[in-house]
């Protein structure tokens, strides 16, 4: 949270050099990677016709836990044939009623590019820039929780296309993509009990990376295509 908040004052601080320049408050809303939602404020031709935004996103990861991968990899209690997806099924059909759950947070830094307006009311601008995501996955059963969460950095890239409708008012539609870059995944969870079990990081470089780089689902490349408003100040 603490690179959140560095990040926000930055982008303020930015917008608030702009002196006479128009800022824009935006919230917008649609898929990326699951239902998700972005506010950001955004500066733009701050010189000439470059600007600078900054925006947070979420989203709630329905498929959280690979379906695919093994439900106890060390084979230990169950062979590897009997997946996440059989652990799933309700225990009348095989399975163990296990549950998942997700979100990704993304805090987005861009450089943009305003094109103009490239018809009546309509302007397009372009951004790049760098990303940070923190993923959460969390696979519960038997009244117990295991939660996965891993920070990456990553970049990004896209065009917003407004249309205005009042004189500040603007609808406003975002289509793009961001990378993220593989990080170390830390392991916590609680018992059914209540209590804590000793939590842990994987690193890239761990022998067991791989496997649960498989068993958790975070973005490699995630599409995302958003809606909504924009107010010009």
């Amino acid at each position: 949270m603490k690179l959140i908040n560095v990040l926000a004052i930055s982008a303020l601080a930015t917008a608030a050099t702009a002196g006479a320049q128009s800022v824009e408050l935006g919230l917008t809303g649609g898929y990326a990677g699951g239902l998700s939602g972005e506010l950001f404020i955004h500066s733009p031709n701050l010189i000439g016709p470059v600007g600078v935004k900054f925006g947070v996103a979420y989203a709630r990861a329905a498929d959280a836990i690979n379906d695919s991968a093994p439900y106890d990899p060390s084979g230990a209690l169950y062979p590897s044939t009997f997946t996440f997806g059989n652990a799933k099924k309700s225990t009348a059909s095989g399975g163990l009623d296990a549950t998942e759950s997700g979100s990704h947070t993304i805090v987005g830094l861009d450089a943009t590019y305003g094109l103009g307006e490239l018809a009546p009311g309509i302007d397009t601008t372009l951004y790049v820039g760098g990303r940070y995501g923190m993923f959460r996955s969390t696979e519960g059963v038997s009244g117990g929780t295991t939660t996965y969460s891993s920070n990456e950095f990553g970049i990004g890239a896209g065009a917003m296309v407004s249309y205005a409708l009042t004189g500040n008012l603007s609808l406003v539609g975002d289509l793009g993509a961001d990378y993220f870059f593989k990080g170390p995944i830390n392991i916590s969870g609680t018992r059914a009990d209540g209590t804590s079990t000793t939590p842990d990081s994987i690193g890239t470089g761990d022998a067991n990376y791989a496997t649960f780089n498989n068993r958790v689902v975070r973005p490699g490349v995630e599409f995302k295509v958003r809606v909504g408003i924009k107010y010009v100040f």
